[in-house]
């Protein structure tokens, strides 16, 4: 229990407190608000000045998805493309903007609700996407990022588990505890995209042992025991959560991670809290479902909610009041 009191003190410094739990908005990232305005703004000199102050050791990839995910970039990207003398960054903001364009012609339904026609222009916006990510990355062969959007237009492309594994492994040569490319590749190893459960829970539990203690891939622990937990029926749903080795795994997980002293602030670490919380609440384990509630502190990430409610606040609240926190 001191461990848990001392990974609650170290994080009321980085995190708000607030009356009512609040969803949070740019990750938390006032410079992620201001990228995300720009772009909004066609201005690209402001988009690319928020991204160059970033470097690419900083990891960035929160920026790009928040310029990606901006409607209206892909009218005024090309110009800015064919402007730029030395292209790379202009090509990797158009290369994340032609994922998200391209996931949002699609939509998340379901392979089989999903027509011909939104598939047609889902691969095409995604093989754009794959040229011009894979010219930034010869024009910059130490970024990371090509090489993590890549892993994303690769699954939509089922480029399949050889190809994917490579795009994994150039990110993690370039930064070994990228969090966003051990997301992707957990992705890529869950059973619905072609993998299993087996080889999803050794992969997670893989990379949270080879990171440093404190580190935030221990999320990937949480998250593959949720996709589990997605993956069965009403009732054997809540008796895998319900296991003692899954809680044991979570706790493992969560004291490696972010119930460990050495855990420190970072864009994404309160989505990791939030991951937790999910998937001690779904355990049944209230105690150490409480204290990541706490280390939240009220803020509410849209994912991994989403996966339980449209409503990412609600379904905040409601796993929080079971919890008793």
């Amino acid at each position: 229990m001191a461990l848990l009191r001392g990974a609650g003190l170290s994080l009321k410094r980085w995190m708000g407190r607030s009356s009512a739990p609040q969803l949070q908005k740019d990750f938390g990232d006032p410079a992620v608000t201001r990228i995300r305005e720009a772009a909004e703004a066609a201005d690209w000199a402001g988009v690319r000045d928020g991204l160059t102050a970033h470097p690419e050791a900083a990891d960035r990839s929160w920026l790009l998805w928040a310029v990606g995910d901006t409607a209206g970039v892909e009218r005024w990207i090309h110009d800015a493309v064919e402007a730029e003398p030395d292209p790379a960054l202009p090509l990797l903001v158009a290369g994340a903007r032609y994922i998200s364009w391209g996931w949002e012609a699609r939509t998340g339904a379901r392979a089989a609700d999903v027509s011909r026609e939104q598939f047609e222009v889902f691969h095409e916006r995604l093989r754009q996407a794959e040229e011009w990510l894979y010219r930034a990355a010869e024009l910059e062969p130490s970024w990371v990022s090509p090489w993590h959007f890549l892993q994303v237009s690769g699954r939509g492309l089922q480029v399949g588990p050889v190809v994917a594994r490579r795009r994994f492994e150039a990110v993690v040569r370039r930064a070994p505890f990228h969090l966003r490319a051990h997301q992707q590749q957990l992705q890529q190893v869950c059973k619905k995209w072609g993998g299993s459960h087996e080889e999803m829970h050794a992969f997670a539990r893989g990379a949270m042992l080879a990171a440093p203690q404190g580190s935030p891939l221990g999320q990937l622990v949480a998250l593959a025991h949720i996709e589990h937990w997605l993956s069965l029926d009403d009732g054997p749903d809540g008796e895998y959560m319900r296991r003692p080795e899954t809680a044991a795994s979570l706790l493992e997980a969560a004291e490696r991670s972010v119930l460990h002293p050495d855990a420190e602030p970072g864009s994404g670490l309160v989505q990791v809290c939030n991951s937790f919380a999910l998937a001690f609440s779904l355990a049944g384990a209230k105690e150490p479902a409480r204290r990541c509630f706490e280390l939240t502190r009220d803020t509410v990430t849209e994912f991994p909610w989403n996966y339980v409610d449209a409503d990412p606040v609600a379904a905040y609240s409601r796993h929080r009041s079971s919890a008793g926190a």
